[in-house]
């Protein structure tokens, strides 16, 4: 006896999404030409940019790219803008002109708490001009506990990991590019003279020695 065949069932089969290339364009045919086409670009980034990664995404050569970038920042210089675009690490990216910092800050802040609480910024200066350095000798400096104030920094990728002491295998933090970033600098180089200020390794050992006396 044969068994009755089943009729297949009706299921439907899921579309597959297919990604659509974007259109092809030439920088030429934009209202400006690839400098403006560059420009457009760089205002709406959140990550510096480097000349070849632009060159990439509009079909230029990389040296051309670089002198259109050049050529940017002088025109911004010369209009006197509020804004420029600066190279950081390699990186091009828009920044607000250094000579309106005043009122920026004051636009930004507007009364309220900045994002960095003091004990932050105060950590964040110590490891700055003394890094890489351990976490006790930044709080022999401070005088404070900032196990917390580490873990936010990190956090926010301003510092990071830089290795161990050799000596006593305590874990060391120094800057990140991202803080060079922040800070609109090429390098630890150009951070202002401070670092004088700041005690030496062996006075921050006594503080610890007798911190824990």
């Amino acid at each position: 006896m044969t068994e009755p065949q089943q009729e297949p069932l009706d299921v439907p089969v899921p579309a597959i999404e297919v990604p659509v290339e974007p259109e092809g364009f030439d920088v030429e045919d934009f209202p400006g030409g690839a400098r403006s086409t560059i420009e457009a670009i760089l205002m709406v980034v959140d990550q510096p940019l480097t000349p070849l990664e632009l060159a990439d995404a509009l079909e230029l050569e990389e040296h051309d790219v670089r002198e259109h970038l050049l050529a940017l920042e002088d025109e911004y210089a010369l209009q006197q803008r509020g804004f420029t675009i600066r190279e950081i690490n390699g990186g091009w990216r828009v920044y607000s002109r250094a000579d309106y910092a005043p009122a920026v800050e004051k636009f930004l802040l507007g009364g309220q708490q900045a994002k960095l609480t003091q004990a932050s910024l105060e950590t964040l200066a110590v490891i700055a001009y003394r890094q890489p350095i351990s976490r006790a000798r930044v709080g022999a400096v401070r005088g404070v506990n900032v196990d917390g104030v580490i873990r936010t920094l990190t956090t926010r990728g301003l510092i990071a990991e830089m290795g161990t002491d050799g000596d006593g295998g305590a874990m060391l933090y120094g800057t990140t590019p991202y803080f060079l970033q922040r800070m609109g600098l090429s390098s630890l180089d150009e951070l202002p003279a401070l670092a004088p200020y700041l005690p030496e390794t062996d006075v921050i050992d006594e503080l610890i020695e007798q911190g824990h006396a």
